[in-house]
């Protein structure tokens, strides 16, 4: 059953299971500097986190070296959850030290704490009470508003997907992710797989940050025919290493995307704008290189290249096309048939309803510039929510498929969302592809085959907290979700005007950011015959069965929607499997 592979799959921060703390001893030599000293055979160090509080500076130090440097809010007062620290990885980086003993050298920040005015001595601060080693951690899920369908970190923040591909019938999915806290810090590449887009598996963190600076986001590729030199069938992944500037980095992988090694000659792309990152790589068949789009600052630079590690600069785009609101991130360039490409754009800020969004582009590309259609100086959105972002695609999708995940939240509040297990889900897998409307070419958005058969093929007459709608429309059609404390979600479909509403203002919890109660609304194209809508515990995506229109956004009602009326159209209801 869905529900209960997911929640198997998902890791507790809260119910780690604890051994004593005498093999933990604390020694405080000032007010911002504490050493502990782990002497243990246990897996973890669980480090109890505030989220009120400021980041502590650890080092992790084993054999007299620095084996790892991460920021964590340590609990002043109150423990809000735990974060594990895999002490026996780390054990594993000084292979001739048998010494079971690390040292966490820790630098105390207690500027902008909540504490930062009051009396408590750093000795008295509730982390060196509380923390503890642990063989063992719980499996349980505790939080209410995590999807039952969507995939989601099992602990920590997530943002961006990055290095998305398919191999041997498994979707590999890496994401931005912070493993040591549910706020954006430390980041690094998370890695999850599926065999079907829906259920997912957690493998732990496959790149992580080093002396160039964090990993930001980036792309992988299957190297079939050995262009890098390091076997056919490697993963080369590009990603950004974010430290004093931003620059781009190889890292390669011959498990399959298990394990990657970082190219000994990175950094392989510099620039001297502070904004330069998010490289994503194609194959371009017609001249057999290799084509690498990276956002810097507003624009888009493109290179080509023979062998993954030397190239060429091609051109730029993006000066008088689209939204300049905010920077532009996370490109991707896709061939979508018949000499179409679209190229997708997010942008940060400057969506069309505030924060975060993915514009895109349609026109053609000659394995050396993207030119765009004359027609698409006008902004062109991917989703008319308020949360779908970061949007890229998988490489090497069968069949030719341009198969997309989004980032499902909004850099407006995804960071205060009322979730502490985990922050941030991804949105359902949506397939792209290109139609044209009164002679202008845009990018359909179509939830993936997968997505669809996650649900019964049989209907049923009542919403559950994870379900998908289909309705068929009329000339008008009002939709609205409700639970019996009257908070609710009102759709609206207008066909006259050519529009599709969606108000959340009423929702359930509202009240964590100003920017979170909103109507959103979307041109749609023409006439819509069928909705699809898909109903998650904390999100409503709504979709044209023919593609032409997508909206994405959370919602946090204070128990589930139980309750659907339909005012000019009809509706049935699908059952998760």
């Amino acid at each position: 059953m869905c529900i209960r592979r997911l929640i198997m799959s998902l890791l507790l921060m809260s119910g780690f299971i604890g051994l004593t703390a005498q093999d933990i001893e604390v020694s405080t030599l000032s007010d911002s500097y504490v050493m502990l000293r782990v002497s243990s055979d246990a897996h973890y160090v669980l480090l109890p986190v505030e989220e009120s509080q400021s980041n502590d500076r650890i080092r992790v130090i084993k054999n007299n070296g620095v084996v790892e440097e991460l920021n964590v809010r340590l609990a002043v007062n109150k423990v809000d959850y735990y974060v594990p620290l895999d002490i026996r990885r780390l054990a594993a980086t000084q292979r001739d030290d048998k010494s079971k003993t690390v040292l966490l050298d820790i630098i105390v920040n207690r500027e902008n704490t909540a504490n930062s005015a009051s009396k408590l001595a750093t000795s008295d601060f509730a982390a060196w009470k509380l923390i503890k080693t642990s063989n063992t951690i719980e499996t349980d899920n505790r939080e209410k508003f995590r999807p039952l369908y969507h995939h989601t970190p099992v602990y920590g923040w997530m943002n961006d997907p990055n290095g998305l591909f398919y191999k041997d019938g498994v979707w590999h999915l890496y994401f931005q992710h912070n493993p040591y806290g549910s706020q954006w810090e430390n980041m690094t590449w998370g890695h999850s797989t599926s065999t079907d887009l829906v259920n997912w598996k957690f493998e732990g963190d496959a790149i992580r940050p080093d002396a160039f600076g964090t990993i930001f986001s980036g792309s992988a590729v299957v190297d079939k025919d050995n262009a890098a030199g390091f076997g056919r069938g490697a993963v080369i992944a590009y990603y950004t290493s974010a430290g004093k500037s931003q620059m781009q980095c190889m890292a390669y992988s011959t498990d399959d995307g298990k394990t990657f090694t970082k190219y000994e000659d990175n950094p392989i792309l510099v620039s001297d704008i502070p904004d330069f990152r998010d490289p994503h790589i194609i194959w371009y068949k017609p001249t057999k290189r290799w084509v690498l789009i990276v956002s810097e600052k507003q624009h888009m630079k493109l290179f080509s290249s023979k062998n993954l590690k030397d190239w060429t600069f091609e051109s730029d785009f993006g000066e008088g096309y689209g939204s300049h609101a905010g920077v532009w991130e996370c490109p991707d360039l896709l061939d979508m048939g018949n000499g179409k490409w679209v190229l997708v754009c997010n942008i940060n800020p400057g969506g069309p309803f505030g924060g975060s969004a993915t514009q895109y582009f349609t026109g053609t590309f000659d394995g050396h510039k993207f030119t765009c259609d004359a027609d698409s100086v006008a902004t062109k959105w991917m989703d008319w929510g308020k949360d779908h972002y970061a949007t890229v695609t998988f490489d090497n999708a069968p069949n030719g498929r341009k198969v997309a995940l989004p980032w499902m939240s909004n850099w407006q509040y995804a960071s205060q969302v009322p979730t502490k297990q985990y922050r941030s889900a991804n949105g359902i897998p949506r397939d792209l592809g290109y139609f044209e409307y009164k002679g202008t070419g845009y990018c359909s958005v179509k939830p993936s085959p997968e997505a669809i058969m996650a649900f019964s093929q049989k209907a049923q007459s009542h919403v559950t907290p994870a379900c998908r709608i289909d309705v068929q429309t009329r000339s008008r059609t009002v939709i609205t979700l409700s639970n019996s404390k009257d908070e609710r979600v009102t759709m609206t479909y207008d066909a006259k005007s050519e529009t599709f509403a969606m108000d959340r203002t009423k929702s359930g919890q509202t009240d964590f950011n100003a920017n979170f109660p909103v109507l959103t609304k979307a041109p749609t194209l023409g006439k819509i015959k069928m909705l699809q809508i898909f109903v998650d515990k904390s999100s409503i995506e709504v979709f044209d069965a023919d593609g032409k229109m997508a909206m994405t956004n959370l919602v946090f009602p204070s128990e589930p929607y139980n309750r659907l009326a339909v005012n000019g159209g009809k509706a049935k209801v699908y059952p998760l499997k």
